[in-house]
């Protein structure tokens, strides 16, 4: 389990095929203290969790499988690709955003971008199956980051385009402030809002 608070940006410095061919595996440079990380240890790379089957004192190695390549944006990354990483939370540890699982529902396309201040309004559609878990005041997890969504309006077609507020702090922490209009970004929608659903029969 992650919380969504990303603590370091690290880089993209490999990419081959893995022992099976239809899954890839990754290197990841990192500046993260990775001494006390095990070999099997869980990692959020961009929101999606990935396990860590190799480390140096500034790098990890994990494997993404054909399914996970296909579903997040991780079949699209190369070498200097820029990743949001999260270790897995520990219990007693504070929960500074919302319990994220490192399971990615879908991808959604950044719509647009402005600066609002000292922050920045950045705007996603959502396909149409997902649509229902976005709700305003709701949590959701971009790339990996907890956010609050401000707003939600319903698009034709049965999708929905909502709007998140990123102060400069996340902007420069994170590869938020990398995006611009088209770029896709892995979500997760809130595990509440799923169950939710789910008990409602919807």
């Amino acid at each position: 389990m992650f919380t969504g608070i990303i603590v370091d940006k690290g880089i993209v410095k490999a990419l081959a095929p893995a022992a099976k061919a239809s899954d890839t595996r990754l290197v990841i440079s990192t500046g993260l203290d990775l001494a006390a990380t095990e070999i099997g240890a869980s990692i959020a790379c961009s929101g999606c969790c990935l396990t860590a089957i190799e480390k140096g004192p500034d790098w990890f190695a994990a494997e993404a499988s054909a399914e996970t390549l296909s579903k997040t944006t991780l079949g699209a990354w190369k070498i200097g690709t820029r990743v949001n990483l999260e270790p897995s939370l520990k219990v007693g540890q504070e929960l500074g955003g919302h319990i994220v699982s490192g399971h990615v529902d879908a991808t959604a396309k950044l719509v647009s971008a402005e600066p609002v201040g000292g922050s920045h309004k950045l705007v996603f559609e959502v396909p149409p199956a997902f649509a229902r878990y976005i709700a305003a005041k709701g949590s959701v997890a971009l790339d990996g980051v907890s956010l609050t969504v401000n707003d939600v309006t319903d698009i034709a077609g049965g999708g929905c385009h909502f709007a998140i507020n990123v102060i400069p702090h996340t902007w420069s922490a994170t590869t938020l402030g990398d995006l611009v209009p088209g770029d896709l970004v892995n979500m997760e929608v809130d595990a509440l809002a799923r169950y939710v659903a789910r008990i409602l029969g919807k």
